[in-house]
């Protein structure tokens, strides 16, 4: 079958593509929807993706806009993925998920999450530890994170203070401490960043009176850890009235990475499909099946390109099929509705030769068949079975009355069943 348009050039499919196209679309939507779902069921305040006054949005957001590349990860086990020496991980309160074991009936931190910050500092990586949940501990490699509340004055309010500038680079900013802010247990091995002098309680003259600690450094074999006991200076509210750009620039040590631990907010990454399509790098693989299967819909939407055949005159009818069997055929083909008819008379013409020139030269049947030809495709093609089914008639009426039986060369050959039911 061809294209019988006159400038014989091929024409596109559309209907397949548009048709993949919606479905792409609306997965994509859904997708985009569960994620979306994902990031908003997270209340745990210090989250990098709640944008309330008690998340950490803006911190990150900030660090992106100053050229930082950050990483919001729901999959804790990324972070053993990243480069440690360019990269600086940021754990921000909340509480690690399946941290637990039972031992003699009794909850116990398991130690995945220690053993996560150890295997990242080993070769080098950054640590930003912001108000740990609960004691954290190295045995292999000495060092401890623990916070003190015990000794905190039940009346203390919000205050600033300042860096130790001995350690800080100049500029550094005061720190804010929310109400009842608890300090770091330290030893020698930590170097003091932010500390301020004890206040003892009037209750308690046994309370020490000691400087505590807020924020300290230590080394840890080739990394470099980082721990503070409160996380209120860098929430939404503290950021937005009290910008702190030069003691941002120093956590992150100048490493052009940063990696956001989410799943201590509560923000998992289910091992679905997503997940292994972000946990295995699978996102080529995935445009390669949405493309075969754009592929797929347009081939059974229709051909894929239409164009005309090289022998204009070729006939396409099948061995035994009659003029309307292959009008049956035509629909099935991917043509044009206005180009129906005219294949058909095409169709026709070819086979019967002789009959299709009688209705075309006959006073009565010509004009019929012209209008029909300029009709749409249902009644065009009912007016065209018309004409053929009176041209045999009238062929069989002549042959009667000839008394010869008309030869096989001139006369419209015999319809075969489909053919009849086609008519």
């Amino acid at each position: 079958m061809s294209d019988s348009r006159s400038n014989g050039g091929m024409v596109l499919n559309w209907r397949g593509p548009l048709l993949a196209a919606g479905i792409f679309a609306a997965a994509f939507a859904i997708l985009l929807l569960m994620a979306h779902q994902n990031q908003s069921t997270t209340s745990d305040m210090g989250s990098g993706l709640r944008e309330d006054p008690y998340g950490t949005s803006l911190l990150f957001d900030s660090y992106a806009r100053a050229g930082y590349k950050v990483k919001r990860s729901q999959d804790e086990d990324s972070l053993s993925d990243q480069n440690a020496e360019r990269t600086t991980a940021f754990f921000i309160g909340g509480s690690p998920y399946n941290d637990w074991e039972s031992l003699k009936g009794k909850l116990q931190n398991a130690g995945k999450f220690g053993g996560r910050l150890e295997e990242f500092l080993a070769p080098g990586g950054r640590i930003v530890l912001i108000e740990p949940a609960w004691k954290l501990k190295s045995e292999s490699q000495g060092w401890e994170v623990e916070n003190r509340w015990k000794e905190t004055p039940k009346e203390s309010g919000p205050t600033w203070i300042s860096p130790d500038l001995r350690e800080m680079p100049a500029g550094s900013e005061m720190m804010y401490l929310g109400a009842e802010t608890p300090w770091l247990k330290t030893d020698e091995h930590w170097t003091a960043l932010y500390a301020g002098p004890a206040k003892a309680d009037g209750k308690d003259t046994k309370a020490d009176t000691s400087g505590r600690v807020y924020m300290a450094m230590r080394r840890v074999g080739k990394g470099e850890l980082i721990a503070a006991s409160q996380e209120s200076f860098l929430l939404n509210e503290a950021i937005k009235n009290r910008p702190n750009p030069v003691l941002l620039d120093f956590l992150t040590g100048g490493r052009p990475v940063i990696w956001v631990d989410e799943t201590l907010h509560g923000l998992r990454q289910d091992q679905g499909v997503l997940w292994l399509v972000q946990r295995y790098r699978l996102q080529a693989a995935l445009m390669l099946f949405w493309a075969a299967l754009l592929a797929l819909l347009w081939s059974m939407s229709g051909d894929l390109v239409r164009r005309p055949r090289r022998d204009q005159n070729a006939q396409i009818v099948r061995h035994g099929e009659s003029a309307g069997v292959a009008s049956r055929h035509l629909l099935q083909r991917s043509i044009l509705a206005e180009q129906i008819v005219a294949e058909c008379w095409e169709q026709y013409r070819r086979r019967s030769p002789q009959d299709a020139q009688a209705i075309s030269a006959d006073p009565r049947s010509g004009p019929r068949l012209r209008a029909a030809l300029a009709q749409p495709a249902l009644a065009g093609y009912k007016e065209l079975s018309q004409l053929i089914a009176e041209r045999r008639a009238t062929a069989k009426g002549l042959a009667q009355a000839d008394g010869v039986a008309p030869d096989s060369s001139t006369a419209t050959p015999k319809r075969i069943p489909q053919e009849a039911r086609i008519a």
